[in-house]
Formats: C-alpha cells, structure tokens, sequence
C-alpha cells in the first residue's frame, strides 16, 4: 500500500467536519485510541498510535499501535495470539482521538489475563475513600 498522506490541519471547519483524514499528533507524534469490542461494546483497552501503526492497521485490518513503554510499533497479538480484527476505526470531530470497533480474538485483551484492560473500577460517592485511601474493585 502507497504511504498515507495526511491531510492538513490548517482550516479548523475542514478538520471538524470535512471528510480529510489529519489527526493531532502530540509532540512525540502519538495520538490516543481507545478500542471497544464490536459483539458487546465493552471497552477493551487504550493505547496509542503513531502514523505507522495507523498505516499498518488500515493495510492489515488487524489493530497495530505504538508501545510507549518498548518505543516501537506492536501488532496486537503477534506474540499473544489475541489479535483485534478491525471491524470500525473512527476519528473524533477535531481528530485528536481515535476509536477501534474490534472482534477480539482470543477472548483476552489485557496482558494479565483479563477480557479487558479495564477490570477494576474506582468507586465513587460520599463512601468510595476509607482512612484517605481509594480501593479499586475488580469486576
């Protein structure tokens, strides 16, 4: 596939509303997804990606994104086998988020074995601090 070419984020009314693809990369040129699941719309996961590995999931339609932690591109399941078949991928109204609708393979996204990276939940309300400390529950 020919590299992708972007377009240009200079006209605020193209970028909000224009069918020109020109996401806002931070300044370590990374942008956020966030990635939900197509059969039961849970939310999967977060990450990040970068011009490549936006480019390698639209040739692929396999979720690829950039590991802040290692500093380079990583294909969703190529080690774990729990691979994310891109069924969407969407860009928010001023392109500086994007979304990935996936079939995650596998039945395991997180890498300490949870169906999702968002298994423990932050309670909130007048009783969700105890002695100053918030304790997550797992789901």
């Amino acid at each position: 596939m020919t590299k992708i070419q972007f377009a240009e984020r200079s006209d605020r009314q193209a970028v909000e509303t224009g069918n020109g693809f020109a996401p806002k990369f931070d300044d370590r040129g990374l942008i956020p997804v966030f990635t939900i699941c197509a059969n039961t719309g849970s939310a999967l996961m977060q990450a990040w990606m970068n011009a490549e590995a936006i480019q390698k999931t639209i040739e692929t339609s396999e979720a690829h994104y950039f590991s802040r932690s290692r500093g380079e591109l990583w294909h969703k399941g190529a080690t774990s086998g729990e691979f994310q078949i891109v069924k969407e991928f969407r860009v928010d109204c001023d392109q500086d988020s994007l979304l990935l609708v996936v079939d995650q393979k596998g039945g395991k996204c997180c890498h300490v074995g949870h169906a999702s990276c968002f298994f423990r939940e932050i309670p909130v309300g007048p009783d969700a601090i105890e002695d100053g400390v918030v304790k997550l529950k797992t789901s």
